[in-house]
């Protein structure tokens, strides 16, 4: 199986250019892995958001937080 078209190796390699898949879409990869860090970061953002301020709420119950003072 050839991903670049070539079925006989027996050439020149400093003719035949990139040998791996999908040659020519590096842009677009690097596009799609930019696109998907920054939304990882953005879903990871929110989600923690959404956590601390939970923990916030509960921090108000002061005897809740007294009683896990005591406990240990």
């Amino acid at each position: 199986m050839s991903t670049i078209g070539y079925e006989n190796w027996s050439v020149d390699l400093a003719d035949v250019g990139a040998i791996y898949p999908f040659q020519g879409s590096e842009v677009l990869m690097v596009i799609l892995g930019v696109a998907f860090w920054v939304g990882w970061h953005r879903i990871q953002f929110v989600r923690e958001g959404k956590h601390l301020e939970e923990a916030r709420k509960q921090a108000i119950d002061h005897d809740k937080i007294a009683q896990s003072v005591e406990r240990y």
